[in-house]
């Protein structure tokens, strides 16, 4: 039985996503919680999570681009040598 690589780069881009999203997060409630704790409020921890939320969604929107971006590349690359130019001329193109 062999291993399908597509299967386990899904899983790994799954995980990315996630821990892109949670971290942030985690690390902003956390410092609410020892803000309010600190501070005797009651806010920081809701303020905070949002902050948190916000930038997760940032990290996920440039994670996701990054990946939509380099298949386009790779894609336009293959449409010019099936055309017949040499590599030589795809490098020239790319200066």
């Amino acid at each position: 039985m062999g291993y399908n690589k597509n299967v386990y780069h899904a899983l790994m881009m799954i995980s990315q996503f996630g821990i892109n999203m949670l971290v942030p997060i985690f690390i902003c409630s956390f410092a609410g919680m020892f803000l309010d704790r600190k501070l005797g409020t009651s806010y920081w921890t809701v303020a905070l999570f949002f902050v948190g939320a916000l930038a997760g969604f940032t990290n996920v929107f440039r994670f996701a681009k990054k990946i939509y971006e380099t298949p386009a590349q790779t894609r336009r690359r293959g449409k010019e040598r099936q055309s017949g130019e040499s590599d030589e001329n795809v490098h020239e193109k790319e200066n």
